[in-house]
């Protein structure tokens, strides 16, 4: 049965010590650079310099860029309508409740079937430094999706926590790769600058997206905040900047000092530059820490969207269970944890690479974008600065739209199923009873 609770900034006040959440400024800007600084940064910038050479930093630029209309888009609406439901609340407000339920399942079905991605970034690490190939990465990849789903089943108390150390331990690590390899930048490295062409540039973004992703995420943990009016802003402004920081720092190292033979693991590769060989074994943690810290924002914010959807009838009303601020949807993060656990076993039966589950949930970020800055634009103050930044944001998400065409498919199977189902549960939901 359809849940027709009205959603408005007063549902759950910020102030309310009972239905507030436990995330402060220090842990909402470490669940968030988890989000975005996430298992990214360990390949792609070798992957990016395959396909773009030294040009590549223009598509590391343009989206660090990128990043800031887009985050302070998705800052303003957490802070203005602080809900578990994210951007599909968004979408509910402006466009609603078939809109709202479309996009909710991407995000929410993309989740599963991207997490054993971002884990088999750090498996193939482990893998590298412990042995044992790809059993060693699918083994390491399960397990820290078992890992992440019980510091996720304590609450966003216990997982903040967590994720405030690692995100600590994280920025301390990549500044430390980037400033000891710099010394052995050379100009020599960045020429010819672009020696695929410029059009590569495109190509290189189109891949950096995951790496840019993440912003989304956060708007589903707003409602945790416990002012979520002023702690937003701010924990997204420090975010922005140290993930601006690190990714443009590595990004260049790995142009400037490794050069055109830059290898599958640059982060390693600069490490052993400043350290020697031994330094390998700390890129593994360096590569298990972003693994955690990505998956553990990914995990949190989606089981808050499943919980939010269910209590909306964009789901059945099981997934409600723990929906309200400072509950823990337990039920929804089942469904989450079951559904990357089976996509992990897919992968390791049909001996596909593990990284290829990437590509499907590729374009469920971009339109999550462009539908969260759609709804921005019809939602916050018109005329004002953060009004300005969402419609930039829109048009920078159309292009980003346009560069992960080819990946929309599953996204479009998952938005007919919605469709079908929110349907289906309408016509079932009995009737209300006339007027007296």
């Amino acid at each position: 049965m359809r849940v027709t609770r009205a959603l408005t900034p007063d549902t759950i006040p910020a102030d309310d010590p009972v239905a507030a959440g436990g995330l402060g400024v220090p842990q909402g800007a470490a669940l968030t650079l988890g989000a975005v600084l996430g298992t990214g940064v360990i390949s792609l910038p070798a992957l990016a310099a395959h396909e773009a050479g030294p040009a590549s930093l223009v598509a590391w630029l343009a989206l660090v860029l990128l990043s800031v209309p887009l985050a302070t888009t998705f800052a303003a609406l957490g802070a203005r309508y602080p809900d578990g439901g994210g951007v599909s609340t968004y979408a509910r407000r402006a466009f609603g409740a078939r809109v709202a339920t479309v996009i909710g399942w991407c995000f929410y079905f993309a989740i599963p079937l991207g997490a054993p991605a971002a884990a088999g970034f750090a498996g193939a690490y482990v893998a590298d430094s412990a042995g044992g190939g790809r059993q060693t990465q699918l083994l390491t990849a399960g397990a820290l999706i078992g890992v992440v789903a019980v510091m996720n089943w304590f609450g966003i108390r216990v997982s903040g926590r967590v994720q405030l150390v690692i995100a600590g331990t994280l920025a301390l690590l990549l500044l430390v790769a980037t400033l000891v390899s710099l010394p052995h930048a050379t100009t020599a490295n960045l020429t010819p600058f672009a020696p695929h062409g410029y059009a590569a540039i495109g190509t290189a973004a189109a891949l950096l997206i995951w790496a840019f992703a993440g912003w989304e995420v956060v708007t589903s943990l707003s409602s945790e905040y416990r002012n979520p009016a002023h702690d937003i802003g701010r924990a997204t402004v420090i975010a922005l900047v140290v993930m601006g920081v690190m990714y443009l720092g590595v990004a260049f190292a790995t142009v400037a000092v490794l050069g055109p033979h830059t290898g599958k693991a640059p982060l390693s590769d600069l490490l052993v530059i400043g350290f020697g060989e031994p330094a390998r074994t700390v890129t593994t943690v360096v590569a298990v820490l972003l693994s955690l810290g990505a998956m553990n924002a990914y995990f949190a914010g989606s089981a808050r969207l499943g919980g939010a959807l269910g209590r909306d009838g964009s789901l059945p009303a099981w997934f409600a269970h723990g929906s309200s601020a400072g509950q823990v949807p337990r039920r929804s993060l089942v469904v989450v944890t079951a559904g990357a656990l089976g996509t992990l076993l897919a992968i390791a039966v049909s001996g596909i690479a593990i990284e290829k589950t990437m590509l499907l949930v590729t374009g469920a970020f971009a339109i999550v974008y462009l539908v969260g800055t759609a709804a921005a634009i019809r939602l916050l103050p018109r005329g004002t600065w953060v009004w300005r930044g969402s419609v930039v944001a829109f048009v920078s998400s159309l292009a980003l739209l346009g560069l992960t065409g080819r990946y929309l498919l599953p996204q479009l199977i998952v938005g007919l199923a919605a469709v079908v189902w929110l349907s289906r549960a309408r016509a079932a939901a009995p009737a209300a009873p006339d007027p007296a």
